[in-house]
């Protein structure tokens, strides 16, 4: 037996408890929980009793004083869903516990609004950013949330309303299993002009036929956006990275929810706005040292709602000193500058990071081929390197007959470190 019983129990303490659960707390010799929870057991146990606080680093403390002595960590609900339990193992390995879980608040939730959770999206604010959350929720159909002291009910209805989604119906559950549970139930606004305690479960279900985004969304992509859709400075109207091309180099970089990005030379910030939507969970670094520029990428970034960009006013690649190492890259320009910017930025991404590099000069394109294949051997990989020349032409009516205006010819150079 694991010298360690990690205990989930209800706000009826051990009365509904299994008689294992019963039987663990009985033989312990130590007895860990918060106030709350070991205030349950009722005074007919004999184990020492160690209340806890919130804080891990005193927790793992406490558990390494056990010992070789039998223990029993009580918690709330499932320790394995969003508990302690994961937190426990990463620290001290699965070998040295075992978990007996109760029902969660969130099932408990579920089944109060008589909803089934099987398909919802479910998440703790306490260990994930608002932000990132708000974005998953616009396209759920259900959604379970633990809220917190900090961001409760009221905050979330306010930032999905903030952002034009007004097309879920919520609940907010409030002290689960208790004499004094409550079920508040309504639209957003009634839910945002509300007040609730900290101890609560929210739950938002799509109403019927609901949009997929919010209606002043209409036409805004997560990427490949209409030129017109990002405000430029007007001396530079027309020079940010077209919405094709744009396309496909954010496709070549291959951007995961939680990647962390640099976008060189972001100009008004149009791949940095789309690669932050992409990397929801991530960052994206948009250095651009002109201040006209900069000052643009964070209205930008208001106007589609991105909040994890970070628009940074520096020259490239001095800027790369105080930036955390990248997951992917995009680099554009005209130069031989952009040869140099590229080699800097490879040697900088983290293994198996990408690349993407977008010139408008073929004199340029071999030669930054060349010097990343290179690259990639100093960095003892092997070459990875696509190459593409992109042609574009867009459909336009002209004396009620349908002609195509050509853009600029564009190279697209994508690379893979390893």
């Amino acid at each position: 037996m694991a010298s360690i019983s990690i205990l989930g129990i209800g706000d009826d303490g051990l009365n509904a408890a299994s008689a294992v659960v019963r039987d663990r707390v009985a033989a312990a010799d130590v007895l860990l929980g918060d106030d709350r929870a070991l205030a349950l057991l009722g005074e007919g146990v004999r184990g020492e009793r160690v209340p806890l606080s919130g804080d891990l680093d005193q927790l793992a403390a406490q558990v390494e004083k056990v010992g070789d002595r039998r223990a029993a960590l009580v918690v709330f609900g499932d320790p394995m869903f969003y508990g302690l339990a994961r937190f426990l193992f990463d620290r001290f390995g699965k070998d040295r516990f075992e978990v007996l879980p109760h029902v969660s608040s969130m099932q408990l939730a579920f089944a109060r609004v008589m909803e089934s959770w099987d398909e919802a999206y479910l998440t703790d604010l306490s260990t994930h950013p608002l932000r990132s959350v708000v974005e998953r929720i616009r396209t759920a159909k259900k959604v379970g949330l633990f809220t917190n002291a900090e961001v409760g009910p009221a905050d979330v209805a306010r930032a999905l309303l903030d952002r034009g989604v007004d097309y879920f119906h919520a609940y907010v559950c409030e002290n689960l299993g208790a004499r004094d549970e409550r079920v508040t139930t309504g639209d957003l606004a009634k839910i945002a002009a509300g007040q609730y305690p900290a101890l609560n479960v929210m739950i938002l279900v799509r109403q019927p036929d609901a949009p997929d985004r919010p209606r002043d969304a209409v036409g805004r992509r997560l990427f490949g956006n209409p030129d017109d859709a990002f405000l430029q400075a007007k001396p530079k109207q027309g020079l940010l990275t077209p919405s094709e091309v744009r396309a496909l180099a954010l496709a070549q970089m291959d951007i995961a929810p939680a990647s962390l990005v640099w976008d060189v030379g972001a100009g008004s910030g149009s791949v940095s706005v789309e690669a932050a939507q992409l990397a929801h969970d991530g960052a994206v670094y948009a250095i651009e040292m002109d201040p006209e520029d900069h000052g643009l990428i964070q209205e930008n970034c208001d106007r589609f709602g991105v909040g994890n960009v970070i628009p940074v006013l520096g020259k490239a690649p001095e800027a790369f000193a105080k930036l955390p190492d990248p997951d992917c890259v995009f680099v554009a320009g005209a130069g031989r500058e952009v040869t140099r910017l590229a080699v800097e930025a490879f040697a900088r991404l983290r293994p198996g990071g990408r690349l993407a590099v977008n010139l408008i000069s073929i004199d340029h394109i071999a030669q930054a081929r060349e010097a990343l294949m290179e690259a990639s051997r100093t960095a003892g990989v092997e070459p990875n390197i696509g190459v593409w020349m992109v042609n574009i032409a867009r459909g336009a009516d002209q004396l009620e007959r349908l002609s195509f205006e050509a853009l600029k010819p564009n190279f697209l150079l994508a690379a893979v470190k390893g």
